[in-house]
């Protein structure tokens, strides 16, 4: 087979094999639409070597692609141009607690921990919300479309950041440009990778998966590092050229294999039908509204229990997150075996355990291990759902729509979790209540993700789900 017929072609019928027209997709802007130089090789070679089991590009509207490699350069590409979407989506939403403790210590900013919190909710809520719509999107066939704004509103949104001065200015760059921005890569970066794999999708999904939790290790550093060199403004773009550059490596690397034969329904009610997966949507709203409780607050935390001075309390994120990547990773591998879900179980169980042995924490060595240990195993609520979703839907040209409507009702969890903790805090004064929410809100999600397994395969343990 030769290269053309890898390259995808238009879904409506053709004459000249020899003179394909370019599709849609690829009219966005000339650079954007030489992407496919970087390519060329890998899919010659592919080709050659594989015959026509891949149409790298999209190939033709409901034409059948063939297997999926389940390797190769161009499969693993693919992975790390999803990293980069993970990396500049969660990494960015990771990344808030440094600019929570930031804005709390700035004496130009007057407002509650509660009211800077919302800045980081609605980014982190609207990544989910806006699902419902790229979703469909994606399902549709516009999969370059969605990336390459989400390549342009992120850097924008750290560049405006980078100018603000109030409160609502910031919650309009940081907050919903950013929040937009990152919601356009996110259904992409996971719903492209069951295109190429089957056998190593869960892997291949936390190694992508991984990026959001190096993003959330990066990205503070740099800020951090910068801040008192060059001043906030100077820092905020340095992270806007940071994901400008890791952002348009996807753009030019990523290319779905296939289109979907046809627009998609902004919603699947039909899945709500389905107990398991409307139970594993209700698990991940609980677990949306406690997970990020500690992420956000442990900086805030080491600094008002006196535990630790303001640099060493500035790692304790940092050190988090370097421990979800390996939490990422290394459960989505095991996943392979045993299934996404009887993975994310045991993942969520010990997730809310740790948000009770915070309470206890006093010290700091009591604040590092808390902090690597919940790192771990919380990596699971990011590398794993997609997976799991996948899993509980036996029509893959719905996935797009079924992810897209699981995160929509997700995001009122990111909304409302880290406000809400806040308000508990400001109106108690102590961090008690900030950790029995958290823990309990885990624990509900890790008992609707139970009965999402069971309702699906039974009791048995043995049952790959």
């Amino acid at each position: 087979m030769t290269k053309q017929e890898y390259i995808e072609q238009p879904g409506s019928a053709y004459a000249d094999e020899a003179a394909l027209p370019p599709p849609p997709m690829h009219r966005i802007a000339t650079n954007a639409t030489n992407h496919e130089s970087i390519l060329d090789e890998a899919i010659d070679a592919e080709a050659r070597a594989d015959g026509p089991q891949i149409a790298i590009g999209g190939g033709e509207k409901g034409s059948d692609p063939g297997p999926p490699p389940n390797g190769g350069f161009v499969a693993w590409l693919q992975v790390a141009g999803s990293f980069f979407l993970f990396f500049n989506c969660w990494g960015t939403v990771n990344t808030f607690g440094v600019f929570q403790t930031y804005y709390e210590n700035n004496p130009h900013w007057t407002e509650s921990p509660s009211n800077i919190s919302w800045i980081g909710s609605v980014q982190a809520f609207l990544l989910l919300l806006v699902g419902v719509f790229t979703g469909p999107i994606y399902d549709a066939g516009y999969f370059r479309y969605l990336i390459i704004t989400g390549a342009i509103l992120i850097p924008l949104g750290f560049q405006m950041t980078s100018l603000c001065h109030a409160y609502w200015q910031t919650m309009l760059a940081q907050g919903i440009t950013i929040g937009l921005g990152s919601a356009c890569i996110f259904v992409p970066s996971v719903a492209i990778l069951p295109q190429y794999f089957t056998t190593k999708k869960a892997l291949a999904n936390g190694i992508a998966a991984a990026g959001s939790s190096v993003g959330g290790v990066v990205y503070p550093i740099v800020f951090r590092e910068l801040l008192p060199q060059i001043g906030f403004g100077w820092a905020t773009r340095v992270l806007g050229f940071m994901s400008l550059a890791t952002l348009w490596f996807s753009v030019f690397t990523m290319k779905p294999r296939y289109l979907p034969q046809g627009r998609r329904k902004m919603f699947d009610w039909a899945a709500f039908r389905e107990i398991p997966y409307l139970c594993f949507s209700l698990g991940m709203v609980f677990a949306f509204i406690g997970f990020y409780g500690p992420i956000y607050y442990i900086q805030s935390y080491a600094l008002a229990k006196h535990i630790t001075t303001s640099n060493l309390a500035f790692y304790l994120l940092p050190m988090l997150n370097a421990a979800s990547v390996f939490g990422r990773v290394f459960p989505n591998f095991i996943a392979d075996y045993i299934g996404p879900l009887n993975v994310l179980i045991p993942c969520a169980l010990i997730t809310g355990v740790l948000a009770f042995y915070w309470i206890g924490v006093t010290n700091l060595a009591g604040a590092v291990l808390f902090a690597l240990l919940y790192g771990f195993f919380s990596g699971g609520f990011v590398s794993l759902p997609a997976v799991a979703i996948t899993t509980l839907t036996d029509d893959m040209e719905k996935l797009g729509t079924r992810l897209g409507q699981c995160f929509f009702v997700s995001a009122f969890g990111l909304l409302c979790g880290t406000p809400v903790s806040g308000a508990i805090l400001d109106s108690s004064g102590g961090w008690l209540g900030v950790q029995l929410f958290s823990g309990f809100s885990i624990l509900l999600a890790t008992a609707f993700m139970v009965t999402a397994r069971v309702s699906r395969q039974g009791w048995s343990l043995k049952t790959r789900t």
